[in-house]
């Protein structure tokens, strides 16, 4: 009896060995070491839900390798999220999500020292929630302290990353869905805020706009602007969770040309709207970089007028800014991701200057 624990006991050594090699410690999604940026649903805080683009997890860890276990909505058991994953700031790792629970190695063969690991959503709200567990590694550290500058931006699939990176998926390949060229992490609003040394947060859905959007959808932002997830979800979102620097408005693409008074009336009111929920950012109205010469026009004679209005009330603290060119060379004559990093590139120098950064 005694030879048959002893076998017994050295096979689950083994099991526990191949599943865990490293001799990693199981870290759950509410240990205080583990620092979050974006809209995330904390109702159930040791499995953290999160549905915006470009949402981020950070963490510090001491050994060799990290493994994350999350899971992932799964619409209709086949609308998958993609994240990226970025180690001591190397360049980033695109990873699609195979299934609803995933564990996923994300380090290894590291030195034993500290590392920085931090994991990106890719993909937007009408992908789903993508569900945090916690961390496997040696010992996990307090995370790097967060940057005080805060941004956020308001948009459309423009700023959720849509059709942008091709590297693994190229547009119109068999069985290619509408979301495989993703990539929040390389859109306009992060990558501007990483060059400003700035957190961020996106607010944004493919196809939304101010009065009017594409495709069927039947949300437009001011509806949906205060909730967690911006595509279905009811729950509120607490706007003293994230008081921004500067907030950028890149509306009207989905819109098109409308009814220019009607058009500015609904854009003076979320402007009001945004006011309400941060007494002290700038508040920045952008034109569409997808625009045509017509719609770009347009957008900017609807903006001159509403910075007009608004400043003949008594708001002072907004700014414009009209992209220099149009980027309309990635999936579906969106941004490419290289035009994406111009679109940056013209955001971050009219920052850098409006905000004497």
């Amino acid at each position: 009896m005694k030879n048959f624990f002893l076998i017994l006991a050295l096979g689950m050594m083994a099991l526990a060995g191949r599943a865990n090699p490293a001799g990693n410690k199981f870290y759950t999604a509410d240990h205080q070491y583990i620092q979050y940026t974006g809209r995330f649903d904390f109702s159930n805080q040791l499995r953290p839900k999160v549905w915006a683009s470009g949402a981020y997890v950070v963490i510090r860890f001491k050994g060799p390798s990290c493994m994350v276990q999350l899971n992932d909505e799964m619409l209709w058991g086949t609308v998958h999220n993609y994240i990226e994953v970025i180690v001591d700031g190397q360049p980033a790792r695109r990873l699609q999500l195979k299934g609803r629970e995933n564990t996923l190695e994300l380090a290894k063969d590291l030195s034993p020292g500290v590392h920085t690991l931090l994991i990106c959503k890719d993909t937007e709200a009408e992908n789903g929630y993508i569900e945090l567990l916690g961390f496997s590694c040696r010992e996990l550290l307090p995370p790097p302290t967060k940057a005080k500058r805060k941004l956020e931006f308001i948009g459309d699939s423009i700023t959720c990353g849509f059709g942008a990176d091709e590297s693994a998926i190229k547009c119109g390949a068999p069985h290619a869905q509408w979301y495989d060229q993703h990539n929040a992490w390389m859109a306009y609003g992060p990558t501007t805020a990483r060059s400003l040394n700035a957190q961020w947060h996106l607010s944004s859905v493919s196809g939304i706009g101010l009065i009017h959007s594409c495709c069927d959808k039947q949300i437009l932002m001011p509806q949906v602007f205060d909730k967690v997830s911006m595509a279905k979800d009811s729950l509120k979102w607490n706007f003293a969770n994230y008081q921004p620097d500067v907030v950028t408005v890149c509306l009207g693409q989905n819109d098109g040309i409308q009814d220019s008074a009607k058009f500015c009336n609904a854009y003076v009111g979320f402007a009001k709207t945004l006011r309400s929920y941060y007494p002290q950012a700038k508040l920045v109205f952008l034109t569409s970089p997808m625009a045509d010469q017509a719609l770009k026009t347009a957008l900017i004679k609807y903006i001159t007028a509403v910075r007009a209005t608004l400043n003949s009330q008594g708001e002072r603290n907004t700014g414009s800014y009209f992209f220099v060119k149009r980027s309309i060379k990635g999936c579906s004559s969106h941004p490419s991701m290289a035009e994406q990093q111009e679109i940056a590139q013209e955001l971050t120098t009219y920052l850098k200057k409006e905000m004497k950064w």
